[in-house]
């Protein structure tokens, strides 16, 4: 089979994938935005966490909160690197923080955290910061 005919199909499986992985985030902002209306801001991450757990189910997303993701160096295991606050359908990363101002620390440990468990999208959400949509940050592992 001609290489560029693959080549094709993979960029078409890449753009179905990525779209999909859109719409989740999408949702997934939506559920943060009726967090924050309900909640204000001023709490702790953990009561954001709970909540947004809550919202997540009604709105019919499966996802795991802490989730240990394990890395390699050089080919030797190192064991558990991090634990993603949320994995939302398997495919994007959620970090959740509750502070005053986001820094450039926190979207590279993001992209850090995708780099490790091989996913392409993750969602950086601070909800101190109102509205909180303002407060979310895209970052995107090219792999």
């Amino acid at each position: 089979m001609d290489e560029s005919f693959l080549n094709a199909e993979g960029a078409k499986d890449s753009q179905k994938s990525l779209k999909r992985e859109d719409g989740i985030s999408h949702a997934v902002i939506g559920a943060a935005v009726e967090v924050q209306r309900v909640l204000g801001t001023g709490l702790l991450e953990s009561a954001y966490a709970a909540a947004l757990a809550v919202e997540l189910r009604e709105r019919g997303l499966s996802f795991e909160r802490e989730v240990p993701v394990p890395a390699s160096y050089k080919g030797q295991m190192l064991g558990v690197a991090f634990r993603a606050d949320f994995l939302v359908e398997r495919c994007v990363l959620l970090e959740l923080k509750a502070v005053e101002l986001l820094t450039e620390l926190h979207r590279a440990q993001l992209l850090s955290y995708l780099r490790v468990s091989d996913l392409r999208l993750g969602l950086l959400i601070n909800f101190h910061t109102f509205p909180v949509v303002k407060g979310v940050k895209r970052v995107v592992n090219q792999l």
